[in-house]
């Protein structure tokens, strides 16, 4: 195959090296697209080859078994660009911009509505499938559509989805199940914002998560849902778990929804000190904390 001969193709490449806690085993095939015919060609020789395809950005809020995964692994990060409208504030951007840089582009342009986003240790199709928020703000908030490729179907051209669609709610979205595979998306901002003021916004939010977060160790971001109203860090904290340990995986001594990887962690280690946290918030407390984390690659799916 010709992607493989020219290295967007791969066999047997570890994963470890993809996610952000730095852990997980070998891909059975890893591809990189750096564009859509790439991923479309791809698309259809995993079909094929009746390969599974599993699906990554940046890695975060990612835990892949040590064991690996099999079939295909479309890693989407080299899938980048954007497009800002500051008189509109229309945005457009591929599955792999991080999610950060079109933050600050926006900014940068006057338009309101990103902010909250520089923090986030993911991509645009990341955030789209997940929701995801920081300081009060969300995805679902912004995003008005996404281009996708139906993985289930027969054509692989893409199709728009609009967000009136995709059931958005806390850290969820209907782009979670197996069918669609994120190409590009959406968002209107409100344009005619002072961008010196924007810059400033972003810059103390990012400010304020490297200060109140554990960014010197290997972590997927936040673990855990939000039980609201509560707090999942402050309930994790008021049960002394800070601190804890199984293997190198330790909840973070600096923000306790956070498990950082101190050096060797394996998946397993990671696992099992989540279901640690779990078991004893629920026996304590009465609450049942369920992951933000996404997990490939585990024979069995424990509760999430």
């Amino acid at each position: 195959m010709q992607l493989e001969q020219s290295g967007v193709l791969r066999r047997q490449v570890a994963l470890a090296d993809y996610t952000t806690w730095r852990v997980g085993g070998p891909a059975e095939w890893l591809a990189e697209p750096a564009d859509i015919h790439q991923l479309q060609e791809l698309l259809q020789w995993a079909q094929i080859e009746s390969l599974p395809i599993r699906v990554i950005g940046a890695g975060s809020n990612l835990l892949i078994s040590d064991r690996g995964l099999p079939g295909l692994t479309l890693c989407l990060r080299k899938l980048q660009g954007s497009q800002v409208c500051g008189d509109s504030g229309e945005v457009s951007a591929w599955a792999g911009e991080p999610i950060p840089t079109l933050a600050r582009r926006a900014a940068k342009a006057g338009l309101h509505g990103l902010e909250w986003a520089v923090g986030i240790p993911g991509t645009v199709g990341g955030a789209a499938v997940m929701n995801a928020g920081a300081q009060g703000g969300c995805t679902a908030e912004r995003l008005v559509s996404v281009d996708v490729l139906d993985l289930q179907g027969t054509s692989s051209e893409p199709i728009t989805l609009t967000s009136e669609v995709l059931d958005f709610s806390y850290r969820h979205s209907r782009l979670q199940s197996a069918e669609h595979l994120v190409i590009a998306a959406q968002f209107l901002l409100e344009p005619g914002h002072d961008p010196a003021e924007l810059s400033r916004r972003t810059s103390d939010n990012l400010s304020h998560r490297t200060t109140t977060q554990p960014y010197q160790w290997p972590s997927c971001g936040s673990v855990f849902r939000n039980p609201e109203p509560l707090k999942a860090g402050q309930l994790i904290e008021s049960l002394g778990l800070k601190g804890r340990r199984v293997g190198a995986a330790e909840v973070s001594n600096i923000h306790a929804n956070f498990i950082v990887n101190l050096g060797g962690a394996t998946a397993a280690d990671i696992g099992n000190l989540i279901e640690l946290v779990q078991t004893e918030v629920e026996r304590d407390r009465g609450i049942r904390l369920h992951t933000e984390v996404k997990r490939l690659g585990f024979s069995e799916t424990p509760s999430p």
